[in-house]
């Protein structure tokens, strides 16, 4: 992964912030079907259904289970607002 193809993903909840970090890609359980994010991804802001963020950093493949929320996604930031 280098620097110019990674993005920010931030996931929020109404306690805390619970991720900040650099990640190649993430795919998210929106409410009409999973889909998968990309550097340079189109701006997009739609709601999330129950399942797991799946994201590749350079840690390797992590995950964050969610019940709902909603993600934005701009400029190469995905920010999530969600409950865990």
């Amino acid at each position: 992964m280098t620097v110019r193809d990674t993005m920010t993903l931030t996931v929020l909840t109404p306690e805390k912030t619970l991720l900040d970090i650099g990640v190649s890609k993430v795919s998210l359980p929106g409410s009409k079907g999973r889909f998968m994010v990309l550097h340079n991804h189109a701006p997009l802001i739609s709601s999330l259904t129950e399942g797991d963020i799946v994201y590749m950093s350079e840690g390797g493949e992590g995950r964050v289970c969610v019940f709902s929320g909603f993600v934005e996604i701009n400029n190469n930031r995905i920010t999530v607002c969600a409950e865990v």
